[in-house]
Parts: structure tokens; sequence; C-alpha cells
């Protein structure tokens, strides 16, 4: 506590990864989280053991921001689906009780208001409680245990709020309820200090923000967070100066995350002009003594408005892969449904197909694989989500994945500036049916990618220029070592 602190609010609770079919929770089709696996327990982890058992004075995180989501059968107490925020079982039974929390709750941004008139449009997110008035969903947060409204700088659902809490619960019993949020807002500004002293230094500032010590901290956490997974006969580092051909990407329009449909675009990716910096880029692979392909993991959106506007429910895979996917294994019918926009409740989409809006990323390692022949082709993915190797893995000499860094940190790693030390933090699967089959709660359920060096691409994996990485974190964590002490 104190000025040098910062107030932290940890998000999602309780665990904003097991949206049924791997769909997103901003969106009407992606509302619901389902436990097939009973593992609704392992979510809470990283709260229990983590921001809500730090080191610090306070020993636990200021604030927490339930998910959008509705979990999915998970309140057997009131036997309510509704979004998180409106939950009294996982705000005040779960956070508030079980665990002892008596920080902040905020809510994600935009539930309190309306929901959208398709399933796609990004508008407001009240699930569960969409037949509900504004100023209803603000009360039934406030009842749940909320103190903040993401996204809301309206007061006046909040007062209205107010005044139907003091009919239903009287005026003293409200005012209390309300004291108690401002006492928790309050205490976050008191214990960093911010209320004694509420100003700046703009000279002490300019010399923190961004300064040289920062940056490099920052910058070598990119470098150590970028993965090879690949490197046939020690191709990797890359010779400086040497001529590279780094091909264009094409990419189809699809729903980007405002729920805009995006141009066709051509794209000269962002790595070809920081790699004049270390090699000659050259127009064609005919020039070039090696190939680097910067491209991105598959793109693709669990939902079709051309499917519903056909006459179908709109539902379609999330696909792992470039190439179309039919999904034969997927589930005859889905675990949770039910939409005012919608007139059934099966979410299933067995049988249908979808296609990475990005699939000509595959047909572009392809084509410089063909074109290079013997000379080396490096594939770099920003890796959005675990996708399906295989596909390209076979035309890649050298394989690396990034999680959203500067095409400097990748080239540095490229080039040898760097020894790379990055770890695979999730697993890649050997194909989609092993995506269908695994559960949406649990871990280590799918069946890992195993490439033409015999490598599998499993959680804790990772290589650098000497091989295969083994040290105190694969030791702890890697799922290899736990198979072969097993």
């Amino acid at each position: 506590m104190g000025a040098d602190s910062v107030n932290t609010m940890v998000k999602h609770f309780p665990g904003g990864g097991p949206c049924e079919a791997g769909r997103d929770g901003h969106y009407a089709y992606g509302k619901f989280a389902v436990y097939p696996g009973g593992n609704f327990e392992e979510h809470l982890r990283p709260f229990t053991e983590g921001a809500f058992s730090l080191n610090g004075g306070t020993k636990t995180a200021s604030a927490v921001m339930p998910y959008y989501t509705i979990s999915y059968g998970a309140d057997q107490t009131y036997g309510e689906n509704v979004g998180n925020s409106f939950s009294k079982y996982i705000v005040n039974d779960l956070l508030r009780e079980r665990f002892g929390y008596d920080g902040v709750v905020c809510t994600d941004w935009g539930i309190t208001h309306d929901m959208g008139k398709t399933e796609e449009e990004f508008a407001g997110k009240c699930w569960g409680v969409e037949m509900l008035t504004e100023a209803e969903r603000h009360l039934k947060a406030l009842e749940a245990g909320v103190d903040q409204f993401g996204g809301n700088n309206d007061a006046g659902p909040v007062l209205e709020a107010y005044r139907m809490g003091c009919e239903k619960y009287g005026e003293e019993a409200m005012r209390s309820r309300f004291e108690r949020s401002a006492s928790r807002l309050l205490r976050n500004i008191f214990r960093t200090g911010l209320f004694e002293n509420p100003y700046l230094d703009l000279e002490h500032s300019c010399q923190v923000v961004g300064c040289r010590e920062f940056t490099e901290k920052g910058y070598l956490s990119q470098l150590k967070s970028v993965t090879l997974l690949k490197n046939r006969a020690g191709v990797l580092p890359l010779k400086e100066h040497i001529r590279v051909y780094i091909p264009r990407r094409h990419i189809r329009p699809y729903l980007d995350f405002m729920s805009s449909m995006t141009p066709d675009m051509h794209v000269e990716p962002a790595g070809k002009g920081a790699a004049a910096d270390y090699f000659v880029v050259v127009d064609t692979p005919e020039e070039a003594d090696a190939a680097i392909c910067f491209i991105e993991s598959p793109v693709s959106v669990g939902y079709d408005p051309e499917d519903r506007k056909q006459g179908g429910s709109g539902y379609v895979p999330v696909t792992l892969q470039y190439r179309p996917y039919e999904a034969k294994q997927a589930r005859l019918h889905s675990l949770a449904g039910g939409d005012p926009l919608e007139d059934f409740d099966d979410r299933s989409y067995h049988g249908k197909w979808n296609t990475a809006a990005n699939e000509e990323d595959l047909d572009l390692v392809l084509d410089t694989k063909q074109r290079m022949g013997d000379r080396p082709v490096i594939v770099s993915v920003n890796l959005k989500n675990p996708m399906v190797m295989a596909e390209l893995e076979p035309c890649a000499d050298a394989l690396l994945v990034d999680y959203g860094v500067s095409p400097q940190a990748v080239l540095d790693v490229i080039t040898g500036r760097f020894i790379p030390c990055g770890l695979l933090p999730l697993q890649m699967p050997a194909d989609m049916d092993t995506v269908e089959r695994q559960a949406e709660d649990k871990a280590f359920d799918m069946e890992c990618c195993v490439d033409s060096e015999g490598h599998v691409y499993e959680f804790g994996f990772g290589m650098n220029f000497d091989g295969v990485i083994e040290d105190e974190r694969t030791e702890k964590y890697g799922r290899q070592n736990r198979r072969r002490r097993k």
C-alpha cells in the first residue's frame, strides 16, 4: 500500500475460458459458458491461488471483473442462468462469502445496455436478463453484490435502481447497500495515497513513462515469449544480410471484433518493413537465399449471418484449420441455448462447414515452399488461438509462434540476436476431430500435433538452437516430462 502501489483489477471471474464451442462471450451467440467435464472449480484457481493470495499488504487484487457469460448450470442454489455479474450465486455466495472477497466488483462493459437486433451485433451484453429494463438490470446486479458498472456513464438508471430498491427493501437497507459499495471504491483511492495527494509531478512523469529501463524490460518480455517449435537441420539462426523473400498475404472479408465486415485485403506483413534492418529483402523467391512467411493462425467466427438468412440457425464451427472444415464430430445437440432472438434452443453446428478467412495463409506457405525448392522456408505464426499445425508444418524448415509481439522481436530470434526460450502456453491439436471431442472446461484433453521431426506440440514445449528446451520450467510444468515420469 502507499503511493508506489497500483490498483489492479483481475478478470474474468469465474473464468473466461469455457465458452461453448469456443465462441466469444462478447456476442449473443457466445453467451454461454459450459462445464461438460464438471471442472468448474479448476477455473477458480487463478483467483484463489493467485489474485486472492498475494504477498502485498492487501493480500488480494483491489478489484474483480466477472465475465459476460452465463455460467450455465453452475448455480445450484437459486437455479438462475444469468450473466455472471447478475448472479447472486457467483458474486455474493461464491466471491463474497466463500472466498471472503471484500474488494470492488466491477461489471464488464455494457452489460446493462440492451442487446442488439441480431446475434452477431456488437451491442449490450445483458445475457440472461434481456427482458428486464435497464434500471431493473442495475438493481439485479446490485442485489448480486456488484459495486461498479463498467461502460455506463449515465447516473439515471442507477438512481432509478436505487428508488426501486427502496420500494423493495426500504430506504435504510438500500442506503446501507450503496454506502458499502462507496466504501470499497474509496478504499482503493485511500490505499494508494490519491486522497492525500492526487497530483503528479510532470517532470517526474516524463522521466518515468516510456523510460528506457521500462521499454527494455518490456521488449525483453516480448523476446522471451517467442516460441521456436521446429528447426530442421539447424536452419536457424539465419545469417544477417542474406537475401530474403517475404510474401504478401491475402485475407477474405470476415466479421471483425466489432462485428463489421472487413474489406478484401492484400496485406504486406509488418515483418517485411522491419526485415530491411536484418536482410536484403527481395521481390521474388528466385532471388532469395531464404524465405520468411509471416502469417496468422486461422481466423474464424462461430456464427454466420448468411447461414441464418438462408434458413439455418447461424451457428457454424469455429475452425482451427485453414482448409474448409466439416464438423462431422461435433455434438448432435448443444449443451446450452435460449435467446430472445431465436425460436430454438439447440445451437449445434453438427455437419456444417466453415473456412478460415485467411485460408490463403496456407496457400502462401505451400506456394513459397514449392518455389523455394531446397532453400529454407521459415514460417512465423501470430498465434491468436490453438491451431492445426499439420496443414503447414511439413513445409516449414523452421516454425515459430508469437502471441502479439513486434516483428523485430521475431526477427531478433530468427537471426540469433536472441536465443529462443519461449514455451507453448497451450496444446496444438492434431486435427479438428480432437478439438470437437475435448471438453470446454478441461485442460490437456486433446491429442497433440506430432511434427515431422517427432516433436509433440504439447503445453510447455519449446526449442532453442540446441534442441528441445529442458529446464526448471519444463520440469515443473511440461506435459511431456509428466508423460515420461508416468
